[in-house]
């Protein structure tokens, strides 16, 4: 009886979702036609923020969208090999300057939100976080933040960012962002059986070694880990299927552009054009960063500014993912940066509080 109850909730739940997940492939395939590049991402993300944006409710995928995390998750994890060892060691460096530029956006965007927009000191630290979008939203609920301004900064910036993507990349990383179309059969190759239980091993391990270990967004960077180890010591060499990249970036795309859900433009013009002004800032802050990381580590400007990039680590590893530009070097500065700033975030609350 209560799995009859489950399952009439879940095809409910499915059913309602639906026709935005429709919209998004729509979106996607119309970007896919046209040659676009990250074509079912931007496409899925551009016509559900306009959908959003026009008051068509749309059903966020909210239950789709943890599932996609472990997904993404563990194709992460498959671009850690053995043999890149010696790279990581260089790594070090680049950290180095992921997280002072880091430090340097975060001021921006606190002093930003606060003296140019007219925030709130605590809702300006929490819409300058750089990334960790939903860890934020919950720190920020037990506070005076307004929540409307963090979420709307938030996913401005990512929509923002995303958007900027193909031609910041083309300008500087001198890579062609539209590769190759897979024929049929690689649309449709998937791994050998024996490849699949380890990555699903490699999910439902991940799901709780991220809950055990209270990592930020432990849905991805957990089954991240976990996949991660498995491909260094050698036990699975499975690649990522193009059809699974697909549907995950379709599904990101929906839930960025879901997140303008009940957003009139009449009502919060005057923070839209906020955000969008910060991102920009932002973004030319991250280019800059990127490009003392290539010069002083060798690295590839693409792969430095994936990493560098203020947020959205799901969807920004997803790129790297998705274009080939070493999604192990992005996914490592984007744990780390969030990790340290969950764990910095309440000291440096504690402090902006006592000296208002």
């Amino acid at each position: 009886m209560k799995l009859k109850v489950l399952l009439t909730a879940w095809l409910g739940a499915l059913g309602r979702f639906l026709p935005t997940l429709i919209l998004g492939l729509f979106g996607g395939g119309v970007a896919y036609w046209a040659q676009l590049p990250l074509p079912w991402l931007l496409g899925a993300m551009i016509t559900t923020t306009a959908a959003s944006l026009a008051g068509v409710p749309l059903k966020s995928p909210r239950t789709g969208r943890k599932g996609v995390l472990v997904v993404i998750g563990v194709m992460l994890g498959s671009a850690f090999t053995p043999d890149m060892t010696g790279e990581a060691v260089l790594w070090g460096t680049s950290l180095a300057i992921m997280l002072i530029a880091t430090a340097v956006m975060m001021a921006f965007s606190v002093w930003f939100s606060c003296r140019v927009a007219g925030h709130s000191w605590e809702t300006a630290l929490y819409s300058g976080v750089p990334g960790g979008v939903s860890t934020v939203t919950v720190m920020a609920l037990s506070s005076g933040a307004d929540l409307r301004i963090i979420g709307i900064t938030h996913a401005v910036r990512i929509l923002v960012l995303l958007i900027a993507i193909p031609p910041v990349l083309q300008f500087i990383g001198h890579i062609d962002i539209g590769g190759a179309r897979p024929t049929l059969s690689q649309w449709l190759w998937m791994p050998a059986p024996a490849d699949i239980a380890w990555l699903v091993l490699a999910g439902l391990g991940g799901l709780w070694l991220g809950k055990r270990l209270h990592l930020p967004s432990p849905l991805l960077f957990g089954p991240a880990l976990a996949s991660a180890a498995l491909h260094l010591t050698g036990l699975t060499h499975a690649a990522v299927p193009p059809l699974i990249i697909a549907l995950a970036q379709v599904v990101i795309g929906i839930s960025v552009g879901g997140r303008f859900a009940g957003t009139r433009l009449a009502e919060v013009g005057h923070a839209l054009l906020m955000a969008i002004v910060q991102a920009l800032v932002l973004l030319l802050l991250a280019i800059a960063a990127a490009w003392v990381g290539h010069l002083l580590t060798g690295y590839s400007a693409a792969a430095a500014l994936l990493a560098y990039m203020p947020g959205g680590a799901p969807e920004l590893s997803l790129v790297a993912l998705s274009l080939g530009i070493d999604p192990a070097f992005v996914t490592t500065h984007h744990l780390l940066r969030i990790t340290l700033l969950v764990l910095l975030l309440p000291l440096l609350l504690k402090r902006v509080v006592s000296s208002t």
